[in-house]
């Protein structure tokens, strides 16, 4: 496979794989990881992960999104924790890292769209979780009440009032205090079933604080 015909096959697409190229061209696979390590080393295509590529922004007539690329990058995965909760308008920070939950061993990943963490959660625990549309792309998300119970779970130590409050909540209206606590007592934690007691409180509390300014 010369390389026109790969932007010919893949030009449309954000990433592709190995594999892919290796059916569509027909050649050995040895043979198709040369070319791609020669066009990887000339600029023309740039590395995802072992095996996952995308062509260079002027050969690529679709953009890479990167939270399509973390659902992809590893499955099964969904987006949670703290870049969920910025999604959602939860906490005021913007987050750079994009957290994905998995029921796989944890990896992480670094390539030229961002740094993506995958957290592994036991087979039962993997829920909670929606189909969003982010930039024309669809995105599997965790719910606000499930980025939440990750988040919690997937932190080491107590969640106390000061440890919640220092993240600086906001908007939290967006949760479903029933849902977030149907969430947490599938884990039958009772570190979770806390967490949640103390984030509606703070919740509450601050809540009550603006009315009362």
């Amino acid at each position: 496979m010369n390389f026109e015909k790969l932007v010919q096959d893949f030009g449309a697409q954000p990433f592709f794989d190995l594999a892919s190229v290796v059916q569509l061209s027909g050649e050995a696979r040895g043979t198709v990881l040369t070319q791609l390590h020669r066009w990887r080393r000339g600029g023309k295509i740039l590395p995802l992960r072992r095996s996952m590529y995308t062509l260079a922004d002027h050969y690529r007539r679709k953009p890479v999104n990167p939270t399509m690329l973390a659902n992809n990058l590893y499955h099964p995965s969904y987006i949670s924790g703290l870049w969920a909760l910025g999604f959602y308008g939860l906490i005021p920070e913007r987050v750079v890292t994009y957290t994905c939950v998995t029921t796989r061993v944890p990896r992480r990943f670094k390539n030229a769209f961002g740094h993506f963490e995958y957290r592994n959660v036991k087979l039962g625990f993997f829920f909670g979780y929606r189909v969003v549309v982010i930039q024309q792309d669809t995105v599997l998300l965790a719910d606000p009440e499930k980025a939440l119970v990750d988040l919690w779970h997937l932190g080491q130590g107590p969640w106390s009032a000061e440890r919640i409050s220092a993240m600086r909540f906001q908007n939290q209206d967006v949760v479903d205090p029933a849902k977030l606590t149907q969430y947490v007592e599938t884990f039958d934690s009772p570190r979770l079933l806390r967490a949640a007691e103390v984030w509606m409180d703070v919740a509450r509390t601050e809540q009550e604080g603006t009315v009362q300014l």
